[in-house]
C-alpha cells in the first residue's frame, strides 16, 4: 500500500526537481541520439542529487506538440530507459514522472518499472480543454489499472484545474470543490499551478485547497521561486519546482547550480 506523504519524504515539505528529458524519438525536436538523451537526464539526476534536492521527477517536455492521452511505444520505451538510468544515478532520493500529456497509465507502468515513488496525473476529475483538445477524466480507470498491475504502492499526485487548460466547462466548480473530487476519488495528493509552466499558483488557491482537504497533501507545481515559497510555507506540503532551476529561469535551458542552490536553502529555511 502507498506508504504516508512524510514516510516518503521527511517533515519537511521536500524540494522535488523536474528533469525535462530531451526531446524522445518521433517527436518534432528529436535530435536522433537516444543514448545521449537517456546520458543527459542521468547527469542531471546526479547533479540535482548533488546540490541537496530532496525529490526527483522526470517529464517528456520536449516532446511538444503533445498527444492527447495516448503516446506511442517509442515514448513509453524510452521513458522507462530514461527513468531506470535516473534511478540508478540517485538511488536514495524519491522519484516519480508524469507522461505528457495526459499519459497517466503509461506514467504508472514505468514507475513500477523503475521503482519510482509517484507519478503526477493531469485530467483526473472533471473534463477541461487542454492544448492537446478536450481531456476527461480518468481517475475510474487509472485506478483500477494501478491495481491490476499491482501497483498500488505508488501515490498519484493530480493536478487541480491545471495550467495550460481552459476551465470554462467547470467554471460553476471552484478550486476547492474541485480538490475535494479529487480527495474523494482517492488523488494521493493535490498539486496546484498558475496558468502556465513558469507561472505562480495564487497563495490564496492554495489556502482555499488546504482548508477544503486538511488531511491531504497539497503541493506548488509551477512558478516557485525563493522570493515567494515564503508566501506557500502554511499550506503547501511539498514543492515541484523545474523554471527556476534552469538558466534565467527558462525551463528549456540548463540547468544553473547556483539557481539550485537557492531554493534549496529556501526550502530548507522553511
Amino acid at each position: 500500500m502507498i506508504k504516508s506523504f512524510h514516510s516518503v519524504f521527511g517533515e519537511r515539505p521536500p524540494l522535488i526537481a523536474m528533469i525535462h528529458i530531451e526531446a524522445l524519438p518521433g517527436t518534432p525536436a528529436y535530435q536522433g541520439d537516444l543514448t545521449a538523451v537517456i546520458q543527459q537526464a542521468a547527469a542531471e539526476a546526479r547533479l540535482l542529487t548533488s546540490l541537496g534536492v530532496d525529490a526527483l521527477m522526470i517529464e517528456n517536455m520536449h516532446d511538444t506538440p503533445y498527444l492527447n492521452r495516448k503516446v506511442g511505444p517509442e515514448i513509453i520505451s524510452a521513458m522507462t530507459a530514461a527513468a531506470l538510468a535516473v534511478r540508478a544515478a540517485s538511488p536514495d532520493l524519491p522519484c516519480g514522472i508524469q507522461v505528457l500529456a495526459g499519459a497517466n497509465k503509461e506514467a504508472l507502468s514505468i514507475a513500477l518499472t523503475a521503482g519510482f515513488q509517484f507519478i503526477r496525473a493531469e485530467g483526473f476529475v472533471f473534463s477541461h480543454i487542454a492544448d492537446e483538445g478536450l481531456m476527461n477524466s480518468d481517475a475510474a480507470s487509472l485506478l483500477r489499472y494501478r491495481k491490476s498491475i499491482g501497483a498500488d504502492h505508488i501515490a498519484v499526485f493530480t493536478d487541480i484545474k491545471k495550467k495550460h487548460s481552459a476551465h470554462a466547462i467547470t467554471q460553476d466548480v471552484d478550486l476547492a470543490e474541485t480538490a475535494k473530487a479529487a480527495v474523494f476519488y482517492r488523488s494521493n495528493g493535490l498539486i496546484i499551478t498558475g496558468t502556465a509552466t513558469g507561472a505562480a499558483a495564487q497563495p490564496e488557491d492554495v489556502k482555499a485547497v488546504k482548508n477544503a482537504c486538511p488531511n491531504q497533501p497539497v503541493l506548488i507545481g509551477s512558478g516557485v521561486n525563493p522570493q515567494n515559497i515564503a508566501d506557500y510555507a502554511a499550506y503547501a506540503d511539498g514543492f515541484i519546482v523545474g523554471s527556476y532551476l534552469k538558466k534565467d529561469g527558462r525551463w528549456a535551458e540548463k540547468i544553473d547550480p547556483d539557481r539550485v542552490r537557492m531554493i534549496v536553502d529556501a526550502v530548507k529555511g522553511l
